[in-house]
């Protein structure tokens, strides 16, 4: 029972640190402003702003209940422990046990949340995966990751559109990219951009020989209209061409698709998801816009690096984590040193763990962020 009651306080000390950065008055206070916006009679006149709105307040509203459960059950399970001191039940005990560890994965869990303070990290995600050198090979990879992220999108509540899809003419894909819309979507996915290596047995050599093969992952927020990036139109290059997708998903007998160039930085979008032209380009410029920002705030991230004397850290190009078929079974992220053994559930999109555990990794490697 002691040992319990150690455990319960130092829960509960935990849950007062993390009490006291999310500030639930200031929560509420949000909620309430954000309410006021949405009872405004023209707010769904601009229906992207307004689903961006409603989807914010009902985090927060979501946020707010957990604070106010953890609580309770805090409070509940003091209580739990003074009976038991009275009426000893080892029955009982074990159920306090159950309660104390389901508390602790509540709060962890929570705790993970509270460390998304970054400027977009409650924004959509864009995710593009991209094939690397190796052919059918690394398309196969990348339509295996590409499935594992569209899982843990939807294991985790979040709507996913796909706004390109290039299959490859043997298997699998040779890039896609979505969109991740909910609260804090590029929050929770930033950590899987990157490289991830595979090495498996080929399900394509007749010899049965092991492959190593390589998918590149991007991840960027939509910034939508809160930032302002000037785009000359004389540096992008604009071709249009037939909408595909496995299955037939997504093919028009229309040239509706778009393709953009960047021509001063080679940067490269594409949208085919729109039934129209004019809807895709529209989407594509809002991508490229993106791109073109996060690249920006790369550079000036590099540039302080160089002016404080820091060695440079290649962010796209470096491998991330490995996945291992064989001749073993394995997951690790070669940042965090955070790895499992079941690669069934990591490519079913049991992402959590690997995502929380960077989550923690960054805090920690930058505590004034």
């Amino acid at each position: 029972m002691e040992e319990l009651k150690i455990k319960l306080d130092e829960l509960k000390n935990t849950f007062k640190t993390i009490e006291e950065i999310a500030k639930p008055e200031n929560i509420e206070n949000e909620i309430k402003e954000l309410d006021k916006v949405m009872s405004s009679p023209d707010f769904w006149n601009d229906q992207q702003k307004a689903q961006e709105v409603s989807s914010k307040r009902n985090y927060l509203a979501n946020k707010l209940e957990k604070l106010k459960n953890i609580k309770e059950k805090i409070n509940y399970l003091e209580e739990y422990i003074e009976l038991l001191e009275l009426e000893p039940d080892e029955e009982a005990q074990k159920d306090l046990e159950n309660e104390i560890n389901s508390l602790e994965t509540l709060i962890n869990k929570f705790e993970v949340e509270s460390l998304l303070s970054g400027e977009y990290d409650a924004k959509n995600a864009i995710v593009s995966v991209q094939a690397g050198s190796g052919g059918v090979e690394a398309c196969d990879w990348a339509e295996m990751l590409l499935r594992m992220y569209l899982r843990w999108a939807e294991k985790n509540g979040y709507d996913v559109e796909i706004v390109d899809y290039q299959p490859d003419d043997v298997a699998g894909i040779k890039s896609a990219t979505f969109i991740v819309k909910g609260p804090y979507a590029y929050g929770y996915l930033q950590g899987e951009q990157g490289v991830h290596r595979l090495v498996r047995i080929s399900p394509f050599d007749s010899n049965k020989r092991r492959h190593t093969s390589f998918a590149a992952v991007s991840v960027i927020p939509e910034v939508g209209e809160d930032v302002k990036v000037e785009i000359n139109e004389d540096d992008l290059r604009i071709d249009t061409f037939r909408a595909s997708g496995a299955g037939g998903q997504h093919v028009n007998k229309t040239d509706s698709a778009v393709r953009i160039t960047h021509i001063p930085t080679g940067i490269v979008v594409s949208c085919q998801s729109e039934r129209s032209q004019i809807q895709n380009r529209s989407k594509a410029m809002q991508m490229l816009k993106a791109k073109l920002y996060q690249l920006e705030l790369e550079k000036q991230k590099e540039k302080r690096k160089e002016l404080e004397g820091e060695k440079k850290d290649i962010s796209w190009g470096s491998q991330i984590r490995s996945y291992v078929f064989h001749p073993y079974q394995m997951v690790k992220d070669l940042r965090t040193g955070c790895e499992t053994g079941n690669i069934q559930a990591v490519m079913d999109g049991d992402l959590d763990n690997f995502i929380e555990t960077y989550l923690k990794y960054k805090a920690s490697a930058n505590p004034k962020n």
